[in-house]
């Protein structure tokens, strides 16, 4: 499905103040950007920020940061955003390849990936945000003990991930595909693909992974 581009989104984004503009000037030090030091939580592909808006809400003592790469889309969650308080929350309007020059080994405490394109065609593989390319770039930034959380309700996206994730070097503490049945539903924040495709009917896949080791850079 083709995006559709809404005029004067890049601008929009651009002058936000909730979207950092320059990233790399905070590597490895953002806890003065967010003036304290709370863990730091991503989501990666973050949409219209119903997902990250609400654990912000509920968790004032970690820091957020969603991640839109398509200012078309990043838009629609500055709007929603302007309404609420939420002193622990911003935007980035980056491509998820670029993390590793963003954020300093270490610095994440935890990575969401919600309902992430599923790019079905074998010759996109190395697209999807839990390939082993994308898996090393989380591997450069994720704490020693922190962990990537992927909920989807593709079926085939998941059970490529249940693959390529420990090919990458990383181990599956716990994974459902059906997450609303399951032990793993306890704290539970439901993105906005996840209330559509649930209500539809379809099965929620969820795995939380971690690391074998640590990087070093």
């Amino acid at each position: 499905m083709r995006l559709r581009h809404i005029p004067g989104s890049e601008e929009a984004v651009a002058g936000s103040p909730y979207v950092i503009a320059r990233p790399q000037d905070y590597r490895g030090r953002f806890d003065e950007f967010f003036e304290n030091d709370h863990p730091l939580e991503i989501e990666i592909g973050m949409g219209k920020g119903k997902f990250i808006m609400e654990l912000a809400g509920l968790h004032p003592e970690i820091n957020y940061i969603g991640i839109e790469r398509y200012p078309s889309v990043l838009l629609r969650a500055l709007q929603k955003r302007e309404e609420r308080e939420l002193g622990n929350l911003s935007f980035l309007c980056v491509d998820a390849a670029q993390l590793g020059e963003i954020f300093a080994p270490g610095e994440v405490a935890r990575i969401y990936l919600n309902f992430s394109d599923p790019w079905p065609k074998d010759r996109h593989a190395k697209r999807r945000l839990t390939s082993p390319d994308f898996m090393k770039v989380y591997d450069r930034i994720l704490a020693k003990e922190g962990v990537v959380e992927f909920k989807t309700d593709n079926q085939g996206l998941f059970s490529y991930s249940l693959e390529s994730i420990p090919a990458a070097g990383w181990q599956i503490d716990s994974w459902t595909r059906d997450l609303h049945h399951s032990d793993m539903v306890a704290g539970n924040v439901m993105t906005e693909y996840e209330m559509k495709f649930s209500g539809m009917g379809n099965l929620i896949c969820k795995l939380i992974a971690s690391r074998k080791s640590a990087y070093t850079e």
